[in-house]
């Protein structure tokens, strides 16, 4: 198969290099900009830029494909020495160009498929694969992936520009579009590589992050710039641009669930989670796994060394902090599968000096100190030789994990028997740490039982959760309390839910809110690809692969969570692989430190110059004077309280994001990419005026 002239290889690739018949694993960025109405002309240092902001992406590699409507841009990160499988790739008659970040775990059996249909293929990634794909099925081509993905297709014939985003948000999309330009990228910053897009803090969103912790999909923290949300896709053709859902949450009314006896429930589950490892152990360099010593992390790897792997390298976090530390945990695990393991001590200092740069990838203010350990842990994994980790995400939200589903158990039983004699008993129950101090056991029982009167209102399972976060708004300035006027998220969200919500029981109801918006939008972006992509490592949640999700939704309630302990299927199926200690202990949520980190000697000091009052002036985002009390309550205080500490932090990273990219942004330098592939398609004129 011929190139065209246009298309332009470098480093010295042979034909036969070119096409090499190995398996190529992409983890990557992606970009683009598309003239909605038609051919417009487009500069290649624009896409260069675009691209070059996404290197950390995929450091090794780059190509673009650019005609007069449309350019592409791929950053690639290669894996040992395969030199096939640069991006973008294209179908047999070069009508189709496809750009692509991620992974489609199940892609050799689709291509057995496509290879009966008659499709050739010049490389053996997955890329293709879905690319052929699409042009066999369309759009009905996404509900045959089990992966993780962003991808953007070009069709040069019908003038057409598909978009489209995993089933639960593993993989990042953006846009933004204005005079009738589309521009999409796996991260803002790609997109604010073109001068003229505005960079604004979007007040509704400031709201939405100190309520729920993060926005609600499309919106981002920054004005008129969207995240394409998980389950769908958009176009942009002739003009317009449409978006369509192609997946949504499972719910299930009780008459549609399963009837199988609990035994039979694991047995399948435990063959749906060896499936699920195993097809995510589908690469060319080996692959790591996360190693917390909590049930998720630890069941996952011991699938892996039981069938697959027993060399299997772990890493994990250690803290100087007991309260945090899960050390004890992880040994026993590290003991129990004789596995070569490295942790992390991710101390105090570390953890708060390195807040600036984790919020340079994250790209948006957080409420928690949480995801800065990650983003350090992935540096060590990096450095380590590894580039793919198994993690346990997902496993809390699919087997009902966490304790907001518990308390929401408890809150039912409270609203339905008020003069119960066992009701501080059960609240004791979700925090027996808490409850031994005999101070705070009146109040935490008035505080669970708020808005008991509402167990009809869709959100009543997060009601509590998303009141305590509320509060910090209290330090919002004037001015951003205006800008937000009388927008009401918790409205915002129960018009987003699908109709099937209203015949699912309470607890998949629960589930479902926990899943579309903490799950996507917070848990997968800021704790997971975008701090691991930050050293060019990728994430893999085989429990989030959609068959455990879709089987586990048909799962009855009763069987989630038995009487008040939690992921009970979970660690039925676990037992026997995994010590009884681990299948046996109470959920311990991952945190980190925030005072400790925010506020000790070694930053203290630049925590209080972000937060002074001339710099809290120049975003006008809070009030200088409540934050000034907060600030010198928290020095003052042994032990800050939970609100003030998520106000803390909150502040101090929206500070932190304001001066990043609205204060002070920077560009790359297009002179700074140096594309190994270009397929340039301009006409002439187009190429002038660009």
């Amino acid at each position: 198969m011929g190139i065209p002239q246009k298309e332009r290889r470098f480093r010295g690739e042979s034909e036969g290099d070119y096409f090499s018949n190995r398996l190529i694993l992409i983890m990557c960025g992606i970009a683009g900009i598309c003239h909605i109405n038609g051919p417009d002309g487009l500069s290649l240092d624009s896409i260069k830029r675009m691209i070059g902001a996404l290197c950390h992406r995929g450091p090794d590699e780059t190509g673009i494909y650019i005609d007069d409507q449309v350019a592409l841009g791929h950053a690639r990160l290669s894996i040992i020495d395969l030199s096939s499988g640069v991006q973008p790739i294209h179908n047999e008659d070069k009508n189709l160009w496809i750009v692509y970040n991620g992974e489609i775990f199940n892609y050799p059996e689709l291509k057995k498929d496509l290879l009966q249909k008659g499709h050739r293929f010049y490389t053996t990634s997955d890329t293709e694969v879905l690319l052929h794909l699409y042009e066999e099925q369309g759009t009905d081509c996404l509900t045959q992936l089990n992966g993780q993905f962003a991808l953007a297709i070009w069709d040069a014939k019908k003038k057409e520009l598909f978009l489209a985003r995993d089933r639960v948000g593993i993989r990042p999309l953006y846009y933004t579009i204005f005079n009738n330009m589309l521009i999409f990228g796996s991260e803002i910053k790609s997109i604010f590589e073109n001068r003229n897009v505005s960079r604004q803090i979007d007040p509704i969103a400031m709201d939405q992050i100190f309520t729920f912790w993060t926005t609600l999909t499309p919106r981002t923290v920054f004005k008129d710039i969207y995240e394409l949300p998980p389950g769908h896709y958009m176009k942009a053709c002739d003009g317009k641009v449409t978006f369509k859902k192609y997946w949504d949450i499972p719910l299930y009314p009780r008459s549609e669930q399963s009837d199988l006896a609990p035994q039979e429930i694991c047995r399948q589950i435990q063959q749906l989670l060896q499936d699920a490892v195993r097809i995510r152990l589908r690469a060319d360099v080996p692959v790591g796994c996360y190693l917390s010593g909590g049930l998720d992390s630890s069941g996952a790897t011991a699938l892996v060394v039981r069938n697959f792997n027993k060399d299997v390298r772990t890493f994990g976090i250690r803290f100087d902090s007991d309260g945090y530390d899960e050390g004890e945990y992880q040994s026993l695990m590290v003991s129990h599968l004789n596995v070569n393991h490295t942790d992390l001590r991710a101390t105090n200092e570390q953890i708060g000096a390195s807040l600036p740069d984790c919020l340079w990838h994250c790209e948006k203010p957080l409420l928690r100190t949480g995801p800065i350990p990650l983003f350090l842990l992935s540096d060590v994994v990096r450095k380590s030789g590894y580039k793919v980790v198994l993690t346990g995400e997902g496993a809390d939200e699919v087997f009902g994990g966490y304790n907001i589903f518990r308390e929401a158990k408890v809150r039912r039983f409270l609203a339905k028997y008020p003069h119960s004699h066992i009701r501080a008993e059960l609240i004791g129950r979700l925090y027996p740490y808490i409850f031994k101090n005999p101070k705070l056991k009146c109040t935490l029982q008035s505080f669970f039982a708020r808005g008991l009167d509402q167990i009809d209102d869709p959100v009543f399972s997060h009601f509590i959760r998303w009141e305590s976060t509320k509060r910090i708004k209290t330090f919002f300035s004037q001015e951003l309390n205006s800008a937000v006027g009388q927008y009401d998220g918790y409205e915002q969200v129960r018009q987003s839910l699908p109709e099937s919500f209203g015949q699912a029981d309470d607890f998949s109801k629960a589930q479902y809110l926990e899943m579309a918006i903490f799950l996507s939008n917070y848990l997968l972006s800021s704790q997971g690809d975008r701090v691991a992509m930050a050293h060019s490592l990728e994430i893999r949640v085989p429990f989030l692969d959609p068959r455990v999700i879709n089987f586990m939704a048909k799962v009855p309630a009763k069987w989630k969570i038995l009487g008040l302990n939690e992921k009970h299927i979970l660690k039925k199926s676990f037992e026997g692989i995994l010590p009884k200690e681990i299948t046996s202990r109470p959920k311990n949520p991952y945190r980190a430190p925030i005072k400790q980190s925010l506020l000790n000697e070694k930053t203290a000091e630049y925590t209080k110059e972000v937060l002074s009052a001339e710099s809290l002036g120049k975003t006008g985002l809070f009030d200088a004077g409540k934050v000034t009390r907060l600030l010198r309550k928290a020095q003052a205080v042994e032990n800050l309280s939970e609100i003030d500490s998520m106000a803390l932090v909150g502040i101090l990273s929206s500070q932190i994001i304001h001066s990043q990219f609205v204060q002070s942004f920077t560009g790359v330098s297009a002179d700074s990419v140096a594309p190994a592939l270009i397929v340039d398609r301009r006409s002439k004129t187009s190429m002038a005026v660009s």
